[in-house]
């Protein structure tokens, strides 16, 4: 499947493993439906795990699996204090512009008290939270909050106690498994310093260390958290995977039924899955289902046409579960659009894939510059895997805020796409291909305006030079 993120280890979180047997009711239930309702049913629980299960490989790399070089463990940051290159393959489509602070949070036991110090006017920054769902459930940042210093209460579902003196504001998660997306803004290769000395003013407190309490007793679950593998999520193991995750979530009211659904072949959060209890002809309708989702998945994230659509609260995504699906593979942890606007294109003007033999030219007219309230860029990805471009001048994205950018004296916008230099003269405006494959780009709008969010504001296509 299309490579995406990965992570962490079951002693931190204190688990228990007391199992149960798997519920014969289900067994019974899944023999005696048809092998059609068996593989709908399969078909719809894949596509709705499918995101749960990739943002668990961040999370499992970010907290529990201390071979990762991402491994900080639950509940701190792990800052990295320049720009991405190609050797960051841990997550598709990686944002090259404002360097990352990530944290995997667990807030089973009690909240986490995020604290942020005061920040210049001139940075953006954003703390993006995304629930084990993968929805943006809150932001903290220039947008939202602004840039002087802050403390954020961050709890799960089932918290209600007493909110502590001193927060600014509870953000409350339907999740107790919790992925933060710290970006900050990165001036230059002058100002790593500035930036590292920011980063390491993100903290993530325990309720009970803010308060000066004793810590709270560790919440037991029935189901180990699983070692994470990609080959799990392309056969019946996806439903053990998805048993032992959402454990983690609330079930929201407007998924009953589904989840009524869901129990008929087995996924029921905290109940291990036993295959060999079903018969060779569920199994092979659950495989079935399984195959159809992967096809129906892989043939949508080429042909995104408003990526802004794809990210967002569950009441903006109103429980389109394919959508949530084809954000997680296309680029997982994308803004919600009044954070940032994505746009982007694997074909050029006259719908032709990009290649990286041709030669070509993103022009923009002076009208048709985005209008962004903090800046904008555009970085290149290799097709199929998403990932960054090794290059001569290793320039991996190019935007209103690199220096040395030309305009031409109209005010117009010249950007050359091509695997080598288009003339010294002219390498300020360069944004290197790969040499043999095929690509895309993404434009990202940070701050963008309103004719930006509304889609008023087109992207024009890269046309072919000779």
């Amino acid at each position: 499947m299309k490579n995406l993120t990965a992570f962490f280890i079951v002693t931190l979180l204190a688990v228990t493993a007391c199992k149960k047997e798997p519920s014969k009711d289900n067994q019974e239930t899944a023999n005696a439906l048809s092998t059609d309702s068996i593989t709908a049913i399969a078909k719809e629980a894949w596509i709705y795990g499918y995101p749960i299960f990739y943002n668990y490989k961040t999370i499992y790399s970010s907290a529990i699996n201390k071979e990762a070089k991402e491994y900080s463990g639950f509940n701190k940051f792990k800052s990295v204090a320049t720009s991405a290159t190609p050797a960051d393959t841990l997550i598709v489509t990686i944002n090259n512009d404002t360097p990352y602070s990530m944290a995997a949070i667990n807030v089973s036991d009690e909240p986490v008290i995020l604290q942020v110090p005061k920040i210049e006017n001139d940075r953006y920054y954003v703390m993006q939270f995304v629930d084990l769902y993968t929805f943006n459930f809150e932001y903290v940042g220039s947008r939202a909050t602004g840039n002087n210093a802050g403390k954020y209460l961050i709890a799960g579902p089932d918290w209600k106690g007493e909110t502590p003196k001193g927060i600014d504001k509870v953000l409350h998660s339907e999740t107790n498994l919790i992925f933060v997306v710290g970006r900050t803004q990165l001036h230059d290769p002058a100002d790593v310093s500035n930036l590292k000395k920011i980063q390491a003013q993100y903290k993530l407190i325990p309720l009970h260390e803010y308060t000066k309490h004793p810590a709270p007793p560790v919440k037991k679950y029935n189901l180990p958290l699983p070692v994470w593998k990609e080959s799990d999520y392309n056969s019946l193991q996806f439903i053990s995977a998805l048993n032992a995750l959402l454990q983690y979530a609330n079930e929201d009211s407007s998924e009953k039924e589904l989840r009524k659904r869901f129990a008929k072949i087995g996924i029921v959060p905290g109940q291990p899955f036993d295959s060999s209890k079903y018969s060779p002809e569920t199994i092979k309708a659950i495989e079935k289902g399984i195959a159809e989702a992967k096809q129906e998945l892989e043939s949508k994230i080429d042909n995104v046409k408003d990526a802004g659509s794809l990210f967002g609260t569950r009441a903006e995504l109103k429980n389109n579960f394919l959508n949530r699906a084809i954000a997680a593979a296309a680029g997982i942890y994308g803004n919600t659009k009044e954070e940032a606007v994505y746009t982007g294109s694997s074909v050029d003007k006259n719908n032709q894939p990009l290649l990286g033999n041709n030669n070509y030219v993103l022009k923009f007219t002076k009208d048709q510059l985005p209008e962004a309230k903090y800046f904008w860029s555009i970085t290149m990805y290799n097709l199929p895997k998403r990932f960054l471009i090794p290059n001569p001048i290793n320039r991996y994205s190019i935007g209103n805020k690199t220096k040395g950018l030309k305009y031409e004296s109209n005010g117009d916008l010249i950007i050359y796409l091509q695997k080598s230099s288009p003339g010294k003269d002219k390498e300020s405006n360069w944004l290197p291909t790969p040499k043999d494959e095929k690509f895309m780009f993404v434009m990202r709008i940070y701050g963008p305006q309103p004719n930006v969010i509304n889609n008023i504001w087109k992207m024009p296509l890269p046309e072919i030079v000779k």
